[in-house]
């Protein structure tokens, strides 16, 4: 992608939040550069390390703002806060977007958050004379709501200004065919649906790489939050099963699978006639002995970060589970894809404020060959296949029966497990993101710079 006097074509991608946790801003990047040729400015805030792959890559240009905390102001007035937040970070995105980057042809920005990125890169665009095309992930007013509730005065301005900006955008993309209906409908915008597809970097681990990654992660799997429940790295190949989610955020229940998690622990302990009072030490020693189970221990591993993940790990820390053991950290970007293609199930809890976008977290299993348990909402069957790639679940009973179904008979007598894990190996390897791109939005970024 050429312009005429030689010089390549420019995009800017903008992401009001940490380009570390934008795994599909980061893809966008990564197909602008490969896919399509151009250099790439990324203007986001600092935190987490993209992947290596972005890094490395010389024709993308990360651009670093700092974050915007104003703690003193919040606990005098948090309305005050949030105003003068949005006037900082505007003011901060224009100097960025106008002097910090060369002139790009097109501006490319995540949406949420839509306060004051969108009405920012109008302006931008404006006097630069380039291009806009929005990404829409979700909607703002939505996730505002769930603090303040859909009524409140601040989530309706909220929502006038992200209908009013977004029609200003030159293109769009959005993530589901039904949130290409709400935009059409109701808010007058054309959107092309971009769906989320794991990059190639994705897929399941082979037995080498499960034992480099289990070696270095070891200490921390068997440390995190205080507890003496994994004997050694060793006892996690052979006896555990791990069990993956990805945030703790709001629209995302956790207590769902704390309770699944108990019912289990539980449930097992009754059909194996267990008692409470025996002894885990003597439970370990079995294990370690080559004792087998009808059902085997599990080890959830809870990654990301999020404003709930502290009070979670505190009610952790407070039930008594002998079968079942949490562990919670954050990973480097390249050991993500790892940990996912080295677990047997992947579990999402994720409901959407809006109902009308899909969990990345389960594209990325699906990548890795991981079959999902997931949380049902209005379009979640636009991506997970009930009995081919995975199952869903409304309750923390229904999740507890899922596990029991699912694993009775692990690691050889679980047709139904292996049958899924063939439909998402099947759903992954389907069709990978560099493919989408170049189908989807390749035509929507040259019609829009053209």
């Amino acid at each position: 992608m050429e312009v005429e006097a030689g010089r390549k074509k420019r995009a800017a991608v903008v992401v009001l939040g940490d380009i570390g946790r934008s795994p599909r801003m980061q893809y966008h990047s990564l197909s602008l550069a490969n896919q399509a040729g151009m250099e790439v400015d990324i203007v986001a805030n600092g935190g987490s390390d993209p992947h290596l792959s972005l890094r490395e890559n010389p024709s993308i240009h990360i651009h670093e703002m700092k974050s915007v905390q104003l703690p003193g102001i919040s606990k005098i007035s948090g309305a005050l806060a949030l105003l003068l937040k949005a006037a900082i970070q505007f003011i901060m995105l224009v100097w960025f977007l106008c002097f910090k980057i060369p002139c790009p042809d097109v501006f490319i920005v995540q949406n949420p958050p839509s306060v004051p990125t969108l009405a920012a890169v109008k302006l931008v665009s404006w006097i630069r004379g380039a291009k806009f095309i929005v990404d829409w992930h979700n909607f703002g007013y939505t996730l505002l709501g769930l603090s303040h509730g859909r009524s409140h005065i601040v989530v309706k301005i909220y929502f006038w200004f992200e209908k009013h900006f977004g029609q200003m955008a030159d293109g769009a993309f959005c993530v589901t065919k039904a949130m290409q209906h709400e935009l059409a409908q109701n808010w007058g915008i054309k959107a092309t649906v971009l769906y989320d597809h794991s990059p190639e970097f994705f897929h399941p681990a082979s037995l080498a790489e499960k034992h480099e990654l289990f070696s270095r992660l070891g200490n921390t799997i068997c440390s995190a939050m205080g507890s003496a429940d994994c004997i050694s790295v060793g006892m996690l190949f052979s006896n555990s099963n791990q069990l993956d989610i990805f945030s703790w955020t709001p629209d995302e229940d956790f207590s769902i699978l704390l309770e699944a998690a108990l019912m289990y622990d539980r449930r097992v302990a009754a059909t194996l006639g267990e008692e409470d009072s025996m002894d885990e030490g003597q439970l370990w020693i079995d294990i370690k002995n080559g004792k087998q189970f009808s059902y085997p221990r599990l080890l959830f591993i809870i990654t990301g970060k999020g404003p709930d993940r502290k009070k979670y790990e505190e009610q952790v820390k407070r039930l008594k589970l002998r079968r079942v053991a949490f562990r919670t950290m954050w990973l480097a970007s390249e050991d993500y894809p790892l940990l996912l293609g080295s677990a047997d199930l992947g579990v999402s809890l994720h409901t959407s404020s809006s109902g009308l976008d899909l969990p990345m977290k389960v594209v990325d299993m699906f990548g890795c060959g991981l079959p999902v348990c997931a949380a049902s909402f209005s379009c979640i069957e636009e991506l997970v296949k009930v009995n081919i790639n995975g199952l869903l679940f409304s309750t923390s009973s229904e999740l507890a029966d899922e596990l029991m179904m699912l694993f009775k008979g692990f690691p050889e007598e679980c047709d139904t497990l292996k049958s899924l894990k063939d439909g998402a190996l099947s759903t992954g390897s389907s069709s990978k993101w560099s493919t989408e791109w170049e189908t989807y939005a390749l035509p929507l970024v040259n019609q829009v710079i053209g």
